[in-house]
């Protein structure tokens, strides 16, 4: 007989950095999953990943307290900033992108870093080839204000 579903939610959480702190803890722990089993489990499926990159999550858990998840590859703008080797700016230390996109250039990266992008992403994108995929990663940059030469 199969699971009773109880319910999907979406976390982005870092490669292999997975812990019991805010805001994986207290997200799991108010659906009944077991927070540090969760946390193993993800940190083992990361470990190949590069430490720290966001990783977007689809947990899937049921009334058995059981869960499953899934994990994609980082965002789009997470390659771009860093092929673009945005440096860490800000209260949160993180790499930004233009304030102004179209106007403000901060960066820039090439056709053939945008197509490695593509591929990687390839996936999880809606897109049924690498042209199309490059498309997607291209209109990503042009709203982070990176251009693409």
């Amino acid at each position: 007989m199969a699971k009773k579903l109880a319910g999907k939610m979406k976390l982005q959480i870092k490669a292999g950095q997975a812990n019991p702190s805010p805001p994986v803890g207290p997200a799991l722990g108010q659906r009944g999953i077991n927070i540090m089993e969760f946390c193993k489990a993800f940190n083992a499926k990361t470990q190949e990943m590069e430490p720290g990159a966001p990783v977007p999550t689809v947990i899937t858990y049921y009334a058995d307290k059981s869960f499953s998840f899934e994990t994609r590859t980082p965002p789009a703008s997470f390659y771009l900033k860093k092929a673009a080797g945005l440096k860490p700016v800000g209260k949160r230390n993180r790499p930004r992108g233009s304030e102004a996109p179209g106007r403000q250039t901060v960066a820039t990266v090439t056709i053939k870093q945008v197509r490695e992008i593509a591929e990687a992403k390839m996936k999880d994108l809606s897109a049924n080839d690498v042209e199309s995929a490059m498309q997607i990663i291209l209109g990503s940059a042009k709203s982070m204000g990176i251009e693409v030469k």
